[in-house]
């Protein structure tokens, strides 16, 4: 199915910022859409009303429902999903809880985000583990067919973004989760700009831990994440910090871990957030998934195409599948410049610096990039527009 120009109407009346500007930073927040904002400002006032303890009893099906919203989006159980704060917190969590030690490898990609390399490299400094980074196919994505050459007996994690921040590139996630399977291995999956852009189904890619963020893509509120993990490896995962609501406290001298995926949970928990996230996951699975894909890469291969044509414009964006970040340099008018040039005319994008991408950057010798970020609200007449301004020109 594709978005009718009336359903375009529809969304983009939910969207109430789409009348005052253009907004092509959905890779760093996106515009929250009006049933969202409801949802979570009426969960707001009730707080008010009655007390925060009262008003999460109240909501307690619409706190449920976080949980069977992203089961069916991801199509896993519920009990294998987790609500946590952000989503480097959730892929904290997975990581550290893994069961590695001294001289235990990780493979991963040159497309990592920086936060999860930095996590890779604090590991190895404290525990010894070893990092391989997987090399790069002639388009840029990880090159599955080199992975069983890189295998050592010491090889226990493939942990890879599935769309990294820094560029278009969409990392082929289910041919990388066929080579894990096959060979036994633990395969984390970061998915904070792939969630709310294009399907992801777990069983399909066979990740064992997933990790994302509520407010890009999936346009929920800032402060919320979530973290999928598999059943079957739930109980070899100790959380690195634990409370009295992830943990039961059996004995003066015992505990045990909640046997479910809330065992990397908090008590205390941003309540309107999570309410507000799995009203996203509803809203986002209304559209269709595959519907949002679908004009998400037009929108952006658009843009691409149009930035191309501009004189002292060079697009750095890689991969045989592209996601809605697009990613670019201007002759004469650094990253940052831009990016505030263009604010100013009420035109959003984000800046990709080199520090968080320094393995992908320092291997093609980028220096900071713009990035641009498209979503379904968006239209063909926004890409002109933005292109223009991009030029120089006045609107």
């Amino acid at each position: 199915m594709t978005i009718s120009d009336e359903q375009l109407g529809t969304l983009r009346a939910d969207t109430p910022a789409c009348k005052n500007l253009i907004h092509f930073n959905n890779a760093g927040a996106s515009l929250m859409p009006m049933p969202v904002y409801v949802a979570m400002t009426n969960h707001l006032k009730r707080e008010q009303e009655i007390g925060g303890y009262e008003a999460a009893a109240e909501a307690k099906p619409a706190l449920d429902r976080f949980y069977t919203a992203f089961a069916d989006l991801f199509r896993a159980s519920p009990s294998e999903i987790a609500y946590v704060e952000n989503a480097t917190r959730a892929w904290d969590m997975a990581f550290y809880a893994l069961p590695l030690s001294a001289g235990d490898r990780i493979i991963t990609h040159s497309s990592e985000y920086a936060s999860n390399y930095l996590a890779f490299l604090q590991m190895a400094r404290r525990r010894g583990l070893e990092i391989d980074v997987a090399p790069s196919d002639g388009t840029g994505q990880i090159d599955v067919d080199a992975l069983p050459g890189m295998l050592t007996p010491k090889t226990k994690l493939v942990a890879i973004t599935h769309a990294p921040s820094q560029g278009g590139l969409v990392n082929p996630a289910e041919e990388v989760g066929r080579f894990v399977r096959e060979y036994g291995l633990f395969y984390l999956l970061d998915a904070c700009q792939s969630v709310g852009q294009m399907t992801v189904d777990v069983r399909k890619i066979g990740c064992h831990l997933l990790s994302g963020t509520g407010r890009k893509f999936l346009r929920g509120p800032r402060g919320s994440g979530f973290l999928y993990v598999a059943a079957e490896i739930m109980e070899q995962l100790e959380p690195p910090f634990i409370d009295l609501h992830s943990a039961e406290w059996t004995s003066n001298n015992d505990f045990k871990f909640l046997p479910d995926a809330r065992r990397f949970e908090n008590w205390e928990c941003n309540v309107a957030g999570r309410i507000g996230l799995a009203a996203a996951v509803d809203y986002a699975r209304e559209i269709g998934l595959d519907t949002i894909e679908r004009r998400v890469v037009a929108l952006a291969q658009a843009l691409r195409d149009q930035l191309a044509e501009i004189q002292g414009v060079t697009v750095h964006d890689l991969g045989a599948r592209k996601s809605g970040i697009v990613t670019f340099v201007k002759d004469e008018e650094p990253a940052g410049p831009i990016a505030e040039r263009l604010r100013a005319k009420k035109a959003n994008i984000s800046v990709t610096p080199q520090s968080y991408a320094r393995l992908d950057f320092g291997s093609r010798g980028l220096p900071d990039l713009a990035r641009a970020s498209v979503h379904y609200f968006n239209t063909k007449d926004e890409i002109d527009q933005f292109c223009r301004l991009v030029r120089g020109e006045a609107l």
